[in-house]
């Protein structure tokens, strides 16, 4: 088993349950590279609607 950092694990708890509404239970049952994951994809979201006119969700 890999241990990560305390401070990380609550930025990961912190930043998912802020996007998704998730509680504590549901984002500790992830494993720590599918919270990874959830947390890089939310930031490349947000980079790309802050640097573009459009809205990313028109269709």
């Amino acid at each position: 088993m890999t241990l990560h950092p305390q401070g990380e694990l609550y930025r990961q708890l912190s930043f998912l349950s802020y996007y998704f509404h998730w509680d504590l239970d549901r984002t500790l049952s992830l494993p720590h590279l599918e919270r990874e994951k959830f947390c890089q994809e939310i930031s490349r979201i947000n980079k790309q609607a802050n640097t573009q006119e459009k809205n990313l969700f028109d269709l």
